[in-house]
């Protein structure tokens, strides 16, 4: 495989990383939002994944890009395939940390409630999350990480930013660390609808090979 970096918004992301094993780049993309008919772009997100996750979603062979895009029980299944997961979000658009944890925690806040699994334990997972970024300040180029292991939980975050150590958190709690994952990889109700996009494209692919 070749080692040359996929540019995604001038910002380079490896083709593949190691974890536990080696995962490949599935899926690219960035999030953003229009003011005024302005785009202004927050984050570019790489999405990497074990290859045999195809296996696990044999189900979807045949179908296009297109048609997995639209599909969130695809993203469900992919979610919940017992494979090793991990988000690479690079800041573009420096933004407070705790601006970040609050679009975070709201984000898997209502996921949670949605269906029904909001308890104390949950909040209390959350809020440590929330703090862990509450401190931070998310300049240009500054890394944020998810690493999924291929069991629900736990989860680790990182956040990296030039001139300091990297800091990380576990998350314990497998029902936020679910709706973290489907924060981003959420289908039609993820943030970022290239970075979807991009996953099913390459999946698809995969699937029919």
């Amino acid at each position: 495989m070749g080692t040359e970096m996929v540019m995604v918004d001038e910002i380079p992301f490896p083709p593949q990383i190691t974890t536990s094993k080696p995962l490949s780049l599935l899926g690219h993309g960035i999030t953003d939002i229009e003011i005024h008919f302005l785009q202004i772009k927050f984050t570019a997100i790489g999405v990497y994944l074990e290859p045999e996750i195809v296996s696990h979603l044999q189900p979807w062979k045949g179908k296009s890009g297109k048609e997995l895009s639209e599909n969130d029980d695809f993203f469900e299944a992919l979610i919940s395939a017992p494979v090793g997961k991990f988000m690479r979000v690079v800041v573009i658009k420096e933004i407070k940390g705790s601006q970040y944890g609050v679009q975070l925690e709201s984000a898997v806040r209502d996921r949670l409630a949605a269906v029904d699994k909001y308890e104390e334990e949950e909040e209390e997972a959350l809020e440590k999350v929330v703090e862990f970024f509450q401190s931070k300040y998310l300049k240009k180029d500054s890394i944020i990480t998810f690493s999924f292991s291929a069991t629900p939980s736990p989860a680790e975050i990182s956040f990296a930013t030039e001139g300091k150590d990297e800091v990380k958190i576990k998350v314990e709690n497998a029902n936020v660390v679910e709706m973290i994952q489907k924060w981003y990889l959420g289908g039609t109700r993820g943030v970022s609808p290239t970075t979807i996009a991009s996953l099913a494209d390459n999946i698809s692919a995969l699937l029919s090979k």
